[in-house]
């Protein structure tokens, strides 16, 4: 197990819940448009938010994001240690940097007094591309012992002036390289490990790319948050996360759809009734299974499993209500399996 190391109102490792985060990707000294995309990302379930601060102003608007934010912020910053420090001071959450690439020890030692005096995390992020050169020479490519390497050195920065609570990310755009680095990473240290495959792609390949790696990570039980990193729009990072975690049942909130691939046996819009579902059904917070099957065959067993589902029959269903024998269902079957769901999630909620 990691250690625990709090972020704000959150707490990193621990055995605490696998956190989801994205980025903002305007123009950071665009309050408003920053902060409208902040919102974005936590409606779409972001726990953590990670802005650039890349100069002054950027460091200045920071007050404005975090007084606004409904979640924990992060900063990230690199070569210049003194808007890291101005972040810290206009109440950043957490700080995302490389010790290295700041100026030297003395610069170290400032930040990390900052840093230690506001109770505020430092991330150390190391990517293939951007490996220092004296270990590229030393393992002729970027590889999983490089990165590691990379990472526990910029740790040690840290330590070396007495700051220990430290996050390390050790990415790559190869999964099968990010996999064994934070393989090799968990058996290193005990810090908690931000994971994720970095420069993904475009939704589809890159969210599959990304479902790959992070989800083999966490299902050896190696990460403490993640961030699905996807070209554009950021906020389809955070359902591709969650989706992640749901298939692991390492975060339980919210519906969790369960539907067949329909064969020739189909007797019901399966595909059609199940998108209509999800969608009505996605203000949910209560952790519920719903299932929408299309026959006999698997249809009652995976129904019966769910808290509420429906297993298809020529023109009419067989409505599962988790502990109660099945009702059959003619007429409009999503319209009945959503009313059914609704008063299940509004029985729990009270």
């Amino acid at each position: 197990m990691t250690r625990p190391v709090k972020l704000g109102r959150l707490t990193l490792g621990g055995g605490n819940p696998v956190w989801v985060q994205s980025m903002t990707n305007t123009d950071t000294r665009d309050v408003p448009a920053t902060l409208q995309q902040i919102r974005q990302l936590a409606d779409a379930g972001c726990d953590i938010v990670r802005v650039s601060v890349y100069d002054e102003e950027c460091a200045r608007a920071v007050r404005q994001l975090v007084d606004g934010s409904p979640v924990p912020l992060v900063a990230d910053i690199h070569f210049n240690h003194r808007l890291a420090i101005m972040a810290a001071e206009n109440g950043i959450s957490k700080l995302r940097i490389n010790p290295g690439n700041i100026g030297g020890e003395q610069n170290v030692r400032e930040l990390a007094a900052v840093a230690k005096a506001h109770q505020i995390p430092i991330r150390i992020g190391v990517n293939t591309g951007s490996v220092e050169k004296e270990i590229l020479e030393k393992y002729g490519h970027p590889c999983a012992e490089g990165l590691v390497e990379s990472a526990l050195k910029h740790a040690r920065m840290l330590e070396k002036v007495g700051f220990e609570d430290i996050v390390l990310s050790m990415k790559a755009s190869d999964v099968r390289l990010t996999i064994e680095t934070y393989e090799l990473a968990a058996k290193s240290c005990d810090y908690p490990l931000h994971v994720g495959v970095t420069e993904a792609g475009l939704p589809g390949q890159g969210t599959i790319k990304s479902a790959i790696g992070i989800g083999s990570l966490l299902a050896r039980g190696i990460g403490d948050t993640i961030r699905v990193s996807l070209s554009g729009d950021p906020v389809p990072e955070a359902a591709a996360a969650w989706s992640i975690l749901r298939a692991l049942n390492l975060r339980t909130s919210g519906v969790q759809l369960v539907s067949c691939p329909t064969c020739g046996r189909t007797s019901i819009d399966v595909a059609g009734i199940a998108a209509r579902v999800e969608k009505e059904l996605a203000d949910i917070t209560v952790p519920l299974k719903v299932a929408v099957m299309g026959c006999v065959v698997n249809g009652p067993g995976e129904a019966r499993e769910a808290d509420v589902g429906i297993a298809g029959g020529k023109d009419c269903g067989a409505l599962f209500i988790k502990g109660e024998p099945p009702r059959k269902v003619e007429g409009d079957l999503a319209a009945e399996l959503i009313r059914v769901v609704r008063e299940m999630a509004a029985e729990r909620e009270g």
